[in-house]
């Protein structure tokens, strides 16, 4: 049996494009994508590293894996002090976010989790700081109007409009982009998938 047929196939259980691009990045290309459908609803006091942990382990977990396939799974969430900020519910939720994140640093937590083909789940958590300017009334008019915000953690994308608003970041990039590049590569090759 040759090396290469050792080598375990990836399952991105992520519908997350922005997932796949970054993935791309490293040279790696899931063999299949599955959307896993867990209840995301934080649990009373539970701290942001805690939560993305959680959930990162909890997707990876919950799709099938063939004997010859690795699952990588990933959540991203912005926290301001203890308090998670969601994917806003609508125009005024993201309006709140823009207004509790104006001027002032926050927190973009990854958990990413691969399973192996041995069964076991490696996790690990990133934490990137960001600081926004402060943001007037016109700033989060443009911002809302243009509909980026709209599905994303915090409410906003930070590879779009909004990156106009950061004044400060510490930490990896790619994990606000929604999957920090450098800790996936470790997690993946402990896994056994080659980067390309």
């Amino acid at each position: 049996m040759s090396s290469a047929a050792n080598i375990p196939a990836l399952v991105l259980a992520s519908s997350s494009p922005r997932r796949r691009e970054l993935l791309a990045r490293i040279g790696v290309e899931p063999i299949r994508i599955a959307s896993p459908d867990i209840d995301e609803t934080p649990l009373k006091a539970e701290l942001p590293r805690d939560y993305v942990a959680r959930l990162a382990k909890g997707k990876a977990l919950a799709v099938e894996r063939a004997p010859n396939e690795a699952v990588l799974a990933g959540d991203t969430t912005v926290a301001v002090g203890r308090r998670i900020l969601e994917k806003p519910a609508d125009e005024a939720d993201l309006r709140r976010m823009l207004g509790l994140l104006s001027g002032r640093r926050h927190h973009v937590y990854s958990g990413i989790c691969v399973v192996g083909t041995d069964g076991r789940a490696r996790v690990r958590v990133v934490d990137t700081v960001v600081a926004f300017k402060v943001l007037t009334a016109a700033d989060i008019d443009w911002y809302v109007a243009s509909g980026e915000g709209m599905g994303k953690a915090g409410g906003y994308a930070i590879q779009g409009r909004a990156e106009t608003f950061v004044r400060f970041l510490s930490g990896s990039h790619s994990n606000v982009v929604g999957l920090p590049i450098y800790e996936t590569g470790v997690l993946l090759t402990s896994a056994g998938i080659t980067l390309g």
